[in-house]
């Protein structure tokens, strides 16, 4: 097994970091080279927006996990497609005044530890807006339970991203987040 190193948090140049953050994403998420070309386009995209925030975290040397959030825009393609589920459910205004979490990801074997407990409060805790939205997979997996755990709630399931066949929840939660239960924020250094 593994002997898994300390693990320090602290902001990154998304654009810069981008092929990195999705080496994670690839091995955390399962997406195929394909997959990835695609999304460094868009990593590269995000990293130009207004009030982006980028964080990672570094262990072995080595960027373990990340996360990236910004403002949400009703202008965001995102946004455009969850406006009608979010609608449905009479939830649209958190389309406004919140900031979304585009990605999180850590390494699988660096998961359990703490880190995205730590990447996502970072990320909150540097937006300066008091809400917090974010999309996962529509299932119960390890994902949802931490998000669930911080505060999260859902607005709408079963919502359809396209060219996706899972379907998806939109979760938001009030800022700041729940307090950890049982100190996983505590996992890594942050800076």
């Amino acid at each position: 097994m593994e002997q898994l190193t300390e693990v320090t948090i602290s902001a990154i140049d998304l654009a810069a970091w981008a092929p990195f953050a999705l080496d994670v994403q690839a091995e955390a998420f399962g997406l195929t080279p394909d997959e990835v070309a695609v999304r460094l386009h868009i990593v590269g995209r995000h990293a130009q927006q207004p009030g982006v925030i980028a964080l990672g975290a570094f262990g072995g040397g080595r960027l373990v996990g990340f996360g990236y959030g910004m403002p949400n825009s009703r202008e965001h393609w995102w946004s455009t497609v969850i406006q009608p589920y979010l609608e449905a459910g009479g939830h649209e205004g958190w389309l406004d005044d919140v900031f979304a979490v585009t990605e999180l990801h850590v390494l699988p074997a660096y998961q359990g530890r703490g880190l995205g407990s730590a990447l996502i409060r970072g990320l909150c805790e540097r937006s300066g807006l008091p809400r917090s939205i974010l999309s996962a997979i529509d299932a119960e997996t390890p994902a949802r339970r931490l998000y669930r755990a911080l505060g999260y709630q859902d607005l709408a399931r079963a919502v359809r991203f396209p060219n996706t066949f899972r379907p998806y929840a939109v979760m938001g939660a009030q800022l700041p987040l729940a307090p950890s239960r049982h100190g996983h924020s505590q996992a890594a250094n942050s800076r």
